[in-house]
């Protein structure tokens, strides 16, 4: 039933999409649908596993690299899933650089890599196709429904340590971060902390994957003790966050349109990356202009991402 219900959804997406290119492409041969998958510039070029770009980028973004996979390819999201073994934020940046991969969809990259590029003399062609906010959850049950800035700089600082310090019960706080090398580590950084550093957390505190992370705030010793950070599209477009709360930011709640908008104060950039300098026929530069197109960005908008153009 599952594998049905699979294969319907694929087709919706790849009809709805296909409408919108200019050029039909040549009908893929795999299952479950006969629709042409939507054209890339330039015209008649056909994807094929042999000419497919090596993906990578943030472990948030393995759901979008599928399904640019799965429409490009004309496979299922299963069937594509070996193409998508995403490396996490700074590692796909070394990767590429490494040319062991050929393009990134990932958050901003950490200084250290720009030091690294700039240490190796590469070059890259990057640019902005979606936005995200890094947001912040607690359990269902605690009562807490907005902080401020100062308040999280506070909590996560170490300065503030009870719930009852932001108006909630007198609880412990215990704040979840994530490992360095995760994208919404650097983004938790650069956007929230600034200059102040993030307090050391106990091994037990740090989440190695973006899952986990809300996994553990929903369930920590079957208390509202716990809060967490994440980016809005796993608490939110995953369901990820069944048992959690995303609460609000300066009395903002983050949304579709208050993080395209930007009223959000946390707002973490989406990137595609690719080696500078590629012929406009590189199967890596013809994808690249694809994801900002038009038909691009309906897809990042149809997987639930905050694209950069209001597309519907």
């Amino acid at each position: 039933m599952k594998r049905i219900i699979a294969f319907a959804l694929a087709a919706l997406l790849l009809l709805g999409l296909a409408g919108c290119a200019k050029t039909p492409a040549p009908a893929p041969t795999a299952e479950p649908t006969s629709t042409p998958a939507p054209t890339p510039t330039p015209e008649q070029f056909r994807f094929t596993r042999e000419n497919f770009p090596r993906l990578n980028g943030s472990t948030a973004m393995v759901p979008l690299g599928q399904a640019i996979a799965s429409v490009m390819l004309g496979e299922t999201r299963e069937e594509v899933a070996d193409l998508t073994n995403f490396s996490r934020t700074t590692q796909s940046y070394r990767e590429l650089m490494w040319g062991q991969a050929d393009l990134l969809i990932s958050g901003a990259p950490p200084q250290g890599i720009y030091d690294e590029k700039e240490e190796a003399g590469f070059e890259w062609d990057i640019s902005l196709f979606a936005v995200d906010g890094l947001v912040f959850v607690v359990n269902e049950s605690n009562p807490i429904d907005n902080l401020t800035t100062e308040q999280i700089q506070g909590i996560y600082s170490g300065k503030i340590t009870n719930w009852k310090e932001v108006g909630g019960d007198d609880v412990e706080i215990v704040p979840f971060q994530r490992n360095e090398e995760a994208g919404s580590q650097t983004a938790m950084r650069k956007l929230v902390m600034g200059d102040i550093p993030l307090m050391e957390a106990p091994a037990e505190y740090v989440s190695g994957a973006m899952g986990d992370l809300v996994k553990v705030v929903a369930s920590y010793n079957d208390s509202a003790a716990a809060i967490g950070y994440t980016v809005y599209y796993y608490a939110h477009d995953m369901k990820m966050a069944d048992g959690l709360k995303i609460i609000a930011v300066d009395g903002v709640q983050p949304s579709a349109e208050t993080i395209r908008s930007r009223e959000y104060p946390f707002i973490n950039d989406s990137y595609v990356v690719i080696k500078a300098g590629l012929p406009d026929n590189a199967p890596a530069k013809i994808l690249y202009n694809w994801i900002l197109s038009d038909e691009g960005q309906k897809l990042v908008a149809h997987e639930g991402y905050v694209s950069i153009r209001d597309v519907g």
